[in-house]
């Protein structure tokens, strides 16, 4: 009891009182795949860093949303937003890209603190500093909670591992071979005892964002337990996955994007077309996703609810209840949802009871999943840090759902539906 007290003061204090994402830590290429996004839809997003949601506006929805009780995460999209309204692309991309500058106090006075509401503009006014490129934490991207974390991981691989020149041969390889020849010299020195120690603490896992309930679920359900997991997931990415375009690994690991590796809204094109009108289609709130669906009277064709439902699942089921019956009442029949979550096996999500048409239900019978999609993007997954991906629709008229399973035939197309006999008792 004391160590889930003390876990949970430990990340509210980080998540109360700081930035927590200085970037978004959710492969938007796989998001855009399975949103398949185009005009006339209508997207709701948690903000995190608001780098996402800048990449889903390239698709051209009708508008996204973006809701986050941290307001310190909405003032950092704002401060996005009226830097693409504001700047020049080399200028936007030194704050973004670069993650400093020597022109701060020119940018923000002159172009991005007029833009910004006056939540956002207290916090710039003084967090102006985590762009200048002063003190022993250089970067943006080492600043925030999940920034101190970086830069101690970084302190680390050049002070007590001394790595730096094995790293930087694995971030600059042309090919997964000589890549996976580089991560051979970097793990024995890199994956040690005292980064196994530290990977099990929640201390540490609050800084990254993860809350005890999601370490929780692994040591549940993932053999070894969390350091095991995350051991695997960096033999992935570092053994596997090409590094080229592996931007959200370079930026922690280095502490700034290159211009041929970063994410989509800092490239010079995309910048541009945001410039150009999309960037007004992103709407930043102040809210819960539960307090926002209460207020709003718009409906939503899409849904990305990132992994914030391990923590509500633990914590407090009954609100995941309520927010899962917003969901419904303010989506389109047929809504499109994307989440993840740490657990390998998802099992908080189908048993959620909801009211459709007068009548109660497990929120299954309205789900129809696409998990062989899932399963392909998860596998590719350039972050690699979740157990799992989901991706379903929601099926709100008759015929529901009917807890199937969508499997995707590579060769035409279509799509099969596996439907349970517990799904068919509730078909009514």
């Amino acid at each position: 009891m004391l160590a889930s007290y003390l876990s949970k003061a430990v990340f509210k204090l980080c998540h109360s009182n700081h930035l927590v994402y200085n970037t978004c830590w959710e492969d938007p290429r796989l998001d855009r795949v399975a949103l398949d996004l185009g005009p006339g839809d209508r997207l709701l997003v948690i903000t995190s860093a608001g780098c996402n949601a800048l990449d889903y506006a390239l698709d051209e929805p009708e508008r996204v949303d973006t809701v986050d009780i941290n307001p310190r995460q909405n003032a950092l999209l704002e401060l996005k937003l009226a830097g693409i309204r504001g700047l020049e692309f080399d200028q936007f991309f030194e704050l973004f890209g670069r993650g400093r500058t020597d022109h701060w106090q020119d940018y923000y006075h002159g172009s991005l603190r007029e833009q910004l509401s006056p939540s956002a503009r207290k916090y710039w006014d003084k967090h102006g500093k985590f762009f200048t490129g002063v003190g022993r934490r250089p970067s943006f991207y080492f600043r925030g909670s999940s920034g101190a974390f970086a830069w101690s991981m970084n302190a680390y691989i050049n002070r007590i591992a001394r790595i730096r020149p094995q790293v930087e041969k694995m971030l600059q390889a042309t090919s997964v071979e000589e890549q996976q020849d580089a991560y051979a010299q970097v793990k024995p020195k890199f994956w040690g005892p005292l980064v196994k120690w530290t990977m099990r603490r929640d201390s540490t896992l609050s800084l990254l964002g993860v809350p005890r309930a999601q370490r929780r679920q692994l040591e549940r359900y993932y053999p070894g337990g969390i350091a095991q997991f995350v051991e695997d997931r960096l033999d992935t990415v570092f053994g596997s996955l090409p590094l080229q375009d592996n931007y959200f690994w370079r930026v922690y690991l280095t502490g700034e994007y290159s211009e041929e590796c970063c994410p989509s809204y800092l490239r010079q094109d995309n910048f541009d077309r945001l410039k150009g009108g999309l960037v007004d289609r992103v709407k930043p709130h102040h809210a819960s996703i539960l307090s926002f669906l209460l207020e709003t009277e718009r409906k939503y064709s899409h849904y990305v609810l990132l992994d914030h439902m391990d923590w509500l699942a633990e914590h407090r089921k009954e609100v995941l209840a309520k927010q899962w019956q917003a969901i419904i009442d303010r989506a389109d029949d047929g809504a499109r949802v994307l989440w993840r979550s740490a657990a390998v096996k998802c099992e908080f999500v189908d048993p959620v009871l909801v009211k459709v048409d007068g009548k109660q239900r497990p929120l299954s019978d309205f789900l129809e999943y696409d998990r062989g999609l899932a399963d392909e993007l998860h596998a590719k997954d350039r972050v690699n840090t979740y157990g799992s991906f989901s991706i379903a629709n929601l099926r709100l008229s008759p015929p529901y759902a009917v807890n199937s399973t969508t499997h995707r035939d590579e060769r035409t197309g279509a799509t099969q539906d596996a439907v349970s006999s517990d799904a068919l008792a509730h078909s009514g």
